[in-house]
């Protein structure tokens, strides 16, 4: 088992050399070993590339390895139907595999263990579950979204030394952030499908919310979301302008015809109760439209809209040493406990303070 774990853990480690690139599809690497060595590597490096199971096929024969009679140890269940690349269970019988050990099994409905019997069906003998808890947390934002159809949402806040957001309403807004925490920051909406904010936030920064540094690959951007149910965003603002990403206006009526809109633009008309938008409701129309991953970027009140509702999963928290002036809104850990999260870790990066948090469910 030691030897097996070894080779699965490897499988999860290359599997990271996707990551920012492979979405809506995920992250995925497989290992083929042969007399107890590994002989071939591959990993889903991008979307519309080859998987994770038939690059390390095609990486062993570009080394000239036989691979007939090799185990394959694939982080997730192999897929057995034709999508942008042939099934991998096929490729997997090409090669003349005997054997396959799985991390994780495959919820998406699409596969949701056909791959699995079809080997089986094979004579390849299959076994399932090896290092399933590490390879589900690697993939959470995919596994999320097949079980609950709902996109995997994080939260990332950045406060001051005294968990101030901002100054007084009447002063421009104040980068108070190390340049390294916010290169942490262009990777979690790498790391994203969406990014969404509140309309106040709009008005008040005017922000792009754009990906800069890390390499998404051909997938497209993240869409950029804006909760604005009475229709107050500027017209003259970055995300209605500059045509960097798609950017969604979610409103609750339709105050503007579409024809007036640049062609990045797209609005969508969700029911409201009680004046306000239903987070859920929300989250229901992102996760339709195929959405895993949701940053929630901003600003006060949309954090504490989606904390208020429990469908906060995990929250990224960066407290800079610097004091604003003034005496802008303040949020407190205490918030994140109150909604059922817990802080699991803390590091340093360029002075700030970075926690993590997640749900304990």
């Amino acid at each position: 088992m030691d030897d097996e774990a070894q080779f699965m853990r490897r499988a999860i480690e290359i599997a990271e050399r996707g990551r920012h690139r492979v979405m809506p599809n995920p992250l995925v690497g497989c290992v083929l070993v042969k007399d107890g060595k590994i002989i071939a590597e591959g990993w889903h490096d991008h979307i519309g590339g080859l998987h994770a199971e038939q690059m390390a096929i095609a990486d062993a024969e570009a080394k000239g390895v036989v691979t007939k009679g090799s185990t394959a140890y694939v982080t997730l269940e192999p897929c057995n139907h034709f999508g942008r690349t042939p099934p991998c269970t096929e490729a997997l019988l090409w090669a003349g595999v005997k054997r396959v050990v799985i991390g994780a099994d495959d919820p998406n409905p699409t596969v949701r263990g056909e791959g699995t019997a079809a080997l089986v069906n094979s004579d390849i003998e299959v076994e399932s579950g090896l290092l399933a808890e590490e390879c589900n947390a690697q993939m959470s934002e995919f596994m999320h979204w097949c079980e609950n159809m709902r996109p995997e949402v994080l939260l990332k806040a950045a406060i001051d030394a005294n968990g101030r957001v901002d100054c007084d309403p009447n002063e421009s807004a104040q980068r108070f952030s190390s340049p390294e925490s916010l290169e942490i920051v262009h990777a979690l909406r790498a790391d994203s499908m969406a990014i969404l904010v509140g309309v106040d936030t709009v008005v008040r920064d005017d922000p792009s919310l754009t990906v800069r540094g890390p390499d998404i690959g051909p997938r497209n951007s993240p869409i950029r979301v804006v909760v604005d149910p009475s229709g107050r965003i500027p017209k003259g603002c970055k995300l209605m302008n500059d045509g960097k990403a798609p950017t969604l206006l979610i409103h609750v009526d339709p105050f503007e015809s579409a024809n007036s809109d640049k062609q990045h633009v797209e609005r969508a008309v969700l029911s409201a109760s009680n004046g306000e938008i239903p987070i859920a409701r929300i989250l229901d129309y992102l996760g339709d439209r195929g959405i895993q991953s949701l940053l929630v970027e901003g600003g006060p009140n949309t954090w504490r809209r989606f904390l208020a509702e429990g469908l906060v999963d995990r929250a990224h928290i960066c407290q800079s040493p610097v004091k604003l002036s003034g005496s802008g809104t303040v949020f407190s850990n205490n918030e994140l406990s109150s909604a059922g999260l817990s802080k699991f870790r803390e590091i340093e990066v360029g002075g700030d303070k970075i926690s993590h948090w997640r749900r304990e469910d």
